[in-house]
């Protein structure tokens, strides 16, 4: 049986051979790059199942590594975690936005939770056991086997993280999920990451959604749900901001 691959892109030195260590030691095939262009190299030369992506990088920033992967056929199925010290929240908004699957702040305090959030990340690509593959609400259609949602039949440019959030919802339409049973549903019950990340995750989506954007509904003090068909947007007390 083949291991999983996991490029490593970070110009720091130290950083790049503690993660190696830290992966190649629970048995995982480890490749890595320095710089923007050298990764978008590799990642089509090796086709890493997992890219750990640094985003200030010479040459090409991981933003637009991350674009530029997320846009060629040939890696855009790639997992992508993001590397970063910048915390803000625009700047996380940002790396979902271009494809980012998940984002981690650095420095790194904990080799043993990155290995955790790096196996979660890996099972989304488990074949789902399920009920039907297709589900079409409101003129969107979420394809799991084809790994496709589109909406009036154009195809929007997911995610996998966001691809499973709006598969989750949309296949119980009125019913209102709070953030922690999302981040179960939608991003696997291993993520280790803060509820507020759903939020992100929402904003960037609705962003995708253009029209349809309200489809996904704010549900006060709780969370987010899939607007039923015969309901209308008015009748959701939207109080948060997101």
């Amino acid at each position: 049986m083949s291991k999983t691959k996991v490029l490593v892109v970070e110009d720091y030195l130290p950083l790049v051979e503690t993660l190696e260590y830290q992966l190649k030691r629970a048995g995982y095939e480890v490749f890595r790059a320095t710089d923007g262009r050298e990764a978008l190299k590799q990642a089509k030369l090796q086709l890493p199942d997992l890219i750990v992506l640094d985003v200030d990088l010479p040459i090409l920033s991981g933003v637009e590594v991350c674009k530029q992967l997320r846009a060629n056929p040939a890696t855009q199925s790639c997992l992508i975690m993001m590397l970063s010290a910048l915390g803000e929240e625009s700047d996380q908004v940002v790396g979902f936005a271009m494809g980012a699957d998940d984002y981690v702040l650095k420095p790194v305090e904990s080799y043993k939770v990155l290995l955790q959030k790096i196996k979660a990340l890996l099972r989304r690509r488990e074949p789902a056991v399920d009920d039907a593959e297709s589900v079409t609400q409101s003129g969107v259609t979420v394809d799991r086997r084809r790994f496709v949602a589109t909406i009036d039949g154009e195809v929007l440019k997911l995610t996998k993280s966001e691809f499973r959030l709006l598969e989750t919802l949309i296949r119980q339409p009125g019913r209102a999920f709070d953030r922690n049973e999302l981040v179960e549903a939608a991003l696997g019950e291993d993520t280790l990451v803060l509820e507020r990340t759903i939020d992100v995750h929402i904003r960037a989506l609705r962003k995708k959604m253009n029209d349809s954007a309200d489809l996904i509904e704010t549900v006060r003090g709780i969370g987010y749900r899939f607007r039923e068909h015969d309901s209308s947007p008015t009748e959701v007390a939207v109080a948060e901001n997101v």
